[in-house]
């Protein structure tokens, strides 16, 4: 037996999109022609893929298990589309982007695009952890993230290495010191992201090694709702110090006599590695990293890259 590439492509469209009249508008191709196509899937090797409810489908076991393997399957056929337009001409597709935060994925994207206005540009937001799933599940087709454990399937190119600062409101008491020590933060009450944020690993291991148990009062998945809960005085928290963004009522303090880095990278899938946007991105990001290395090159770039 062989399947049919039609059959595929419907099924998965179908579920992807939840049930055949959605699959339908998509694929531009008529209800009964998908029903059929998904039929004759099912009929071929007597399984059952799809649970027909009403207005929509659930997947099956094995139909779970088949829109793994789809799921890359049609990101295959879209990188062949872009590497025959692309062929002799610039760059186009289009080009997701998982990021844990909007600071690096700016600057990148600034200089991507700049090379590369062809391409069509969408982000998604998440901490380190959903940020790789979305590279493993074939949901973006670069990330940028921070300190995740090796996964066979995903390349990590090094990106940036950064300190990770306390911030306080302006009604705390330390809000006019430079820093503090590390000992100091034992009763302090914190506002923190969730357990997948980078940053409250890398500070919560480093006070556990110090043997200082850390006390959130509070734990906020958003980036700004952090913020906001520091700045209405609910606690302190913790943040990258490149994140950090200048608030006339908030302020920064370096951790004395303890570096604490996250180290971002750049991810893709290693199943992708031959796209031709992947590659585009890669370059972009290699000669962002040269730039650094020249010291206040690092700076002009960063600044610019603001600017626009």
């Amino acid at each position: 037996m062989s399947i049919v590439f039609s059959q595929i492509r419907a099924f998965h469209a179908v579920a992807e999109h939840g049930g055949f009249t959605a699959a339908s508008r998509v694929l531009n191709v008529g209800q009964p022609t998908l029903t059929i196509q998904v039929k004759e899937l099912e009929e071929s090797y007597g399984v059952e893929l799809l649970i027909r409810k009403s207005r929509r489908v659930e997947l099956t076991e094995a139909g779970a298990a088949l829109f793994e393997i789809t799921r890359g399957i049609m990101k295959f056929c879209d990188e062949a589309h872009e590497l025959l337009a692309a062929h002799g001409q610039s760059t186009k597709g289009q080009l997701r982007l998982a990021t844990v935060g909007p600071f690096h994925a700016t600057e990148i994207l600034a200089a991507f695009n700049r090379d590369h206005p062809g391409v069509q540009i969408s982000t998604l937001l998440g901490n380190s952890e959903r940020t790789l799933r979305h590279i493993i599940d074939f949901e973006a087709e670069v990330a940028i993230l921070a300190e995740v454990p090796d996964d066979p399937r995903v390349i990590m190119i090094p990106y940036r290495t950064h300190r990770v600062v306390v911030f306080v409101n302006g009604d705390h008491p330390w809000f006019n010191r430079k820093s503090i020590k590390l000992h100091e933060l034992a009763d302090q009450r914190f506002v923190l992201r969730e357990r997948g944020s980078t940053t409250r690993r890398a500070f919560e291991a480093a006070m556990q090694e110090e043997g200082i148990t850390v006390n959130p009062v509070f734990e906020i998945e958003s980036r700004e709702g952090v913020w906001k809960a520091v700045e209405r005085g609910l606690g302190i928290s913790v943040v990258a110090d490149f994140e950090f963004v200048p608030h006339p009522n908030l302020r920064a303090l370096e951790i004395q006599g303890r570096a604490i880095r996250t180290q971002y990278s750049i991810a893709y899938h290693k199943d992708r590695a031959h796209s031709p946007i992947i590659k585009a991105f890669v370059k972009t990001v290699s000669e962002m990293k040269a730039g650094f290395a020249k010291g206040p090159a690092e700076k002009r770039s960063i600044s610019s890259s603001r600017k626009r």
